[in-house]
């Protein structure tokens, strides 16, 4: 069998790639299409999950052998083949090619057809990829024109509505710092 599978991104409006890959390619050689497809270096801890039909994570496939988890199996990239996972047309599966900012692909399984394939092929590429890793630098310059949030509102903790008289002491008059009743 061969899996159509479309991975497409929320960061980037037109970017979308597909792969025709064959159900007996492994994680790791998906993963290598995609990478070499947008042009990111092979040096980040990615994974895939598969998502359920409102994109929460379930299983994980991993780069490298992690620690298990309870409630799934350990499954590495390198011997894990597509089909021991993918069984439907619409399943769906995000790769995280930025693991710190948790930034990732949507994939889909968008169609299953007969036959077979040379491992996995990019046969769709339209527009640019997201830059490969987010910076502090990048998360700045989207927020209202390179300025913090901090910076955009003077009265971001309400300290202009702050009144003395608000302040409860009552229990507190016995307290003392410099006689160490504290502890």
């Amino acid at each position: 069998m061969v899996y159509k599978l479309t991975f497409s991104c929320d960061e980037v409006e037109d970017f979308r790639r597909v792969y025709e890959a064959d159900s007996d390619a492994t994680f790791l050689e998906l993963h290598q299409a995609i990478l070499q497809s947008v042009h990111y270096a092979d040096d980040q801890m990615t994974s895939f999950y598969m998502c359920n039909d409102r994109w929460e994570k379930g299983q994980e496939v991993t780069l490298v052998e992690m620690g298990s988890n309870f409630e799934y199996d350990n499954m590495v990239m390198e011997s894990t083949r597509l089909s021991d996972l993918l069984e439907e047309r619409g399943q769906r599966m995000i790769y995280v090619f930025d693991p710190l900012y948790e930034r990732y692909f949507f994939g889909c399984v968008s169609d299953i057809l007969p036959g077979m394939c040379d491992g996995v092929v990019c046969v769709e590429s339209k527009g640019i990829a997201p830059q490969q890793l987010q910076t502090e630098d990048s998360i700045d310059t989207k927020n209202k024109g390179g300025q913090n949030d901090w910076e955009m509102d003077d009265d971001f903790y309400g300290d202009s509505q702050y009144d003395d008289g608000d302040l409860d002491l009552e229990g507190y008059q016995d307290l003392s710092f410099d006689d160490g009743s504290m502890f």
